[in-house]
């Protein structure tokens, strides 16, 4: 397991770590009053660290008087107001930071996790039994999210290209309305969505993340200029999601009520999507960025988005003083 210590170490340097952990932070002047955080109900780590309150304990030794946590129902829109300036840091999926880098937003990448688990679902009775039998079908995806770039990755895998279906771009809540009505042929989403699909629609899977290839990443972005003026502030508050995603990792029961209470999601479908999701955070290393990359490479080549990107040039480093 991925350890806080090992997290720290290798994000800040050893020495702002053993001052960080034995409590020695100290009161920083120019801290901003309001921290904002842009979470999604799906975003266990992020939901158990509001219901805990551990940025608001946390900041408060820092100046910080208030945290407001703003929900977003995926990905692409909480970037959006992020690179706005209108949150300080979020968690999506490895897709939309593609979208708003090339589209010019102010963020950085400062931490990344494996991602929740997904898949290419389709109905219990469907003739679709392989990904190649998605040719001429219609997918319903969230645009720009994570599950975008799991149907390109697993359609490449299978000889097809992205023309060869029919996209149709839904948000998970309005996708399970036209999967379980038959208004598509296969939904391509992440958990919790893909465990209550399982649980509640009787979706049969296709493909799903487990699939060498199609392994996935989620990342933790910060508004840049949050970032580069307010580092120590963006420093504590990783180190407080690595504790929690650790506690997370060890009361994986407890992390599928505290989802299920939180989105109202039978706690059925969160134990599922608890007991499969891989919980650690990593520091941004050159194995993640070159995956990154490659996502963004294929997207340029595709024409999803208007030009090429150099994933590196916005990836975070925390200052050594």
């Amino acid at each position: 397991m991925f350890t806080r210590r090992i997290f720290l170490n290798g994000l800040f340097g050893a020495a702002l770590v053993t001052g960080a952990l034995t409590g020695s932070a100290t009161l920083a002047a120019d801290s901003p009053k309001e921290f904002r955080v842009g979470y999604q109900k799906a975003s266990a780590i992020l939901v158990i660290a509001k219901q805990q309150e551990v940025f608001e304990k946390r900041l408060k030794q820092l100046g910080v008087e208030n945290v407001k946590w703003v929900e977003f129902q995926f990905g692409p829109p909480l970037l959006e107001a992020l690179g706005a300036g209108a949150v300080d840091i979020g968690f999506v999926g490895d897709t939309p930071p593609i979208f708003a880098q090339a589209a010019g937003a102010n963020l950085v990448y400062v931490a990344s996790a494996p991602a929740s688990a997904s898949a290419i679902l389709v109905p219990q009775d469907s003739t679709i039994k392989s990904v190649a039998d998605l040719k001429g079908k219609k997918v319903a995806i969230a645009k720009g999210s994570s599950a975008h770039n799991l149907t390109i990755q697993a359609l490449a895998l299978s000889g097809l290209a992205f023309k060869d279906i029919e996209p149709v771009y839904l948000a998970p809540a309005d996708a399970v309305a036209a999967f379980s009505t038959g208004r598509v042929d296969a939904w391509t989403v992440w958990d919790p969505y893909f465990a209550i699909a399982e649980n509640k629609h009787n979706a049969r899977i296709v493909v799903t993340t487990d699939e060498k290839g199609l392994e996935s990443n989620s990342f933790y972005l910060a508004n840049k200029t949050f970032a580069t003026t307010h580092p120590d502030v963006l420093k504590a508050v990783l180190e407080e999601i690595s504790g929690v995603s650790k506690w997370a990792s060890d009361n994986r029961d407890k992390l599928a009520q505290i989802a299920a209470d939180v989105t109202g999601v039978d706690v059925q479908s969160q134990t599922i999507a608890a007991n499969r999701y891989v919980i650690e955070v990593q520091p941004i290393g050159d194995a993640v960025i070159a995956k990154q990359q490659k996502i963004a490479d294929t997207f340029a080549e595709l024409g999803l988005i208007p030009k090429k990107i150099n994933v590196r040039e916005i990836v975070w480093s925390a200052p050594t003083n």
